[in-house]
């Protein structure tokens, strides 16, 4: 079952589904800079173009671009800033 996702105004949008062993959603974030928690382990892949990225406990940013991954803790938080629209996919758990 496919269920549509949208945060911030509309700036990020997102489509959750099931693959063969975690939940995921693939998605595109428009330029700006965000704020996200999270609840479960994430793993994200930049499908196209880039994200900077500041984790919980880290002190500078890391730009993540096309084919590029990185890890999310459970119960944490990250900021993210967009520069060019950029499609993602996130693994849950």
């Amino acid at each position: 079952m496919l269920k549509v996702n949208e945060y911030f105004d509309g700036n990020i949008k997102s489509i959750a589904f099931k693959t063969e062993t975690l939940p995921a959603t693939i998605g595109v974030m428009v330029p700006g800079d965000y704020a996200f928690n999270t609840d479960d382990k994430e793993k994200m892949t930049v499908v196209s173009g880039a994200l900077t990225i500041k984790l919980a406990g880290e002190n500078e940013f890391t730009t993540y671009k096309t084919g590029e991954s990185f890890d999310i803790d459970a119960n944490s938080a990250f900021d993210v800033k967009v520069e060019t629209e950029t499609a993602y996919l996130c693994l849950y758990g």
